[in-house]
C-alpha cells in the first residue's frame, strides 16, 4: 500500500514575466535561462525528479511556450544526432524526460500571484501531498549529500504536515522573503507559530526567510480558494499558509544546502560562476582563466 505522506507530485509556477531579466526575458521566459549548459527549469525538475517526484506540473502563461517544448520529445534533433553518430548527444537530449516522468501543463490566465498559479494546479495535483518548486531559487544539497527536495519529501514522509525551506536572511532584505517564528521541533525543524509576507525590518518577526521549497497538504487549497488578496494585490502564498496554521501543525525546514537568487542578476551570476567551477567539463579551464583576471 502506497504511504499517503509520500509526495508523487510537485507544482512549477512559471507565468511570471520575469522583468528583472528584460531585455533577455522579452520573448523567452526567465526559467530558460541556462546556467553553464541547462535552463533554470531544468536545474528545479531534476531536484524533483531526486526526490522521487515522478509528475512534474507547470504552471504556464502565455509566451511560456519554450518551457512546453524542453521538456516535450525534440524528433527532428534526435533523428539528426542518431544519424550522425553523436550519441553522448543523443543520450543527454532523451534525458532530459527520463522515460518515468510525466509532464503535465495548465495555464494561469491572469498573474494574479503565487497562491492563485498553486490553485490553478488543484485538478492536476487532487487530494494529496506535492511539492512547490521555484525555479528562480537555484538550489543545490551539500556535495555528496541529497538535495534539497529529497530532504524536504524524507521529512514530509514522517512528519506529514506542509513543511517551508528556510534560510537565515540579512535583517535588511526581510522585505524581500515570508518571513517565519518558529520553535525548535527537532532536528532542521521549527514550528511555525506566526509568517508574514515580507515585512520591513523593523516588524519582521526573525530572520528566517521561506526559500523556494515547499510541501504541502491539499488543505492548502480550500485556503486560496476562499482568501482575500494580499500584498501588492495578489493572492498570496504565505496568507493561505498562515490561515492553514489555524487547521493544521506547519513546519519550517533548515535546509542542508545552498540557495542561489536567480531571480536577481547578482544571485544568477554567482550560480553561473560557482556551477561552472563544478563543472566536469569546463570547471578546471574556467577557474584557470578566472586566475588570469586582474579583479
Amino acid at each position: 500500500m502506497t504511504n499517503p505522506n509520500r509526495v508523487r507530485k510537485a507544482v512549477f509556477p512559471v507565468a511570471g514575466l520575469g522583468t528583472r531579466f528584460l531585455p533577455a526575458t522579452k520573448a523567452s521566459p526567465k526559467e530558460m535561462l541556462p546556467v553553464v549548459d541547462k535552463p533554470l527549469i531544468q536545474y528545479a525538475v531534476e531536484e524533483a525528479y531526486e526526490a522521487g517526484i515522478r509528475d512534474m506540473i507547470f504552471v504556464t502563461g502565455r509566451s511560456k511556450r519554450a518551457i512546453e517544448d524542453h521538456f516535450d520529445t525534440a524528433y527532428e534533433l534526435e533523428n539528426e544526432l542518431e544519424r550522425a553518430g553523436k550519441q553522448a548527444m543523443l543520450d543527454l537530449v532523451r534525458a532530459v524526460v527520463p522515460a518515468d516522468m510525466n509532464c503535465l501543463f495548465v495555464r494561469q490566465p491572469r498573474s494574479l500571484g503565487l497562491g492563485h498559479a498553486v490553485l490553478c494546479a488543484e485538478p492536476l495535483v487532487g487530494n494529496e501531498p506535492f511539492a512547490v518548486i521555484l525555479a528562480d531559487d537555484l538550489m543545490t544539497g551539500l556535495p555528496g549529500g541529497p538535495g534539497v527536495m529529497a530532504q524536504m519529501t524524507a521529512a514530509f514522509l514522517k512528519q506529514g504536515r506542509s513543511l517551508l525551506a528556510v534560510q537565515e536572511v540579512p535583517l535588511e532584505h526581510t522585505k524581500r522573503y515570508g518571513i517565519v517564528k518558529g520553535e525548535p521541533a527537532g532536528g532542521p525543524l521549527l514550528r511555525v507559530d506566526e509568517i508574514v509576507e515580507k515585512p520591513a525590518p523593523e516588524v519582521a518577526p526573525s530572520r528566517m526567510g521561506v526559500a523556494g521549497r515547499y510541501v504541502l497538504t491539499p488543505r492548502i487549497f480550500d485556503e486560496i480558494r476562499s482568501q482575500p488578496k494580499g500584498v501588492g494585490g495578489e493572492i498570496q502564498l504565505t496568507d493561505a499558509i498562515e490561515r492553514l496554521m489555524q487547521h493544521e501543525t506547519v513546519y519550517a525546514y533548515q535546509y542542508s544546502g545552498k540557495r542561489y537568487d536567480c531571480g536577481s542578476k547578482e544571485g544568477f551570476l554567482q550560480a553561473t560562476v560557482e556551477l561552472a567551477l563544478q563543472h566536469p567539463e569546463v570547471g578546471a579551464s574556467f577557474r584557470a582563466y578566472l586566475q588570469t583576471l586582474d579583479i
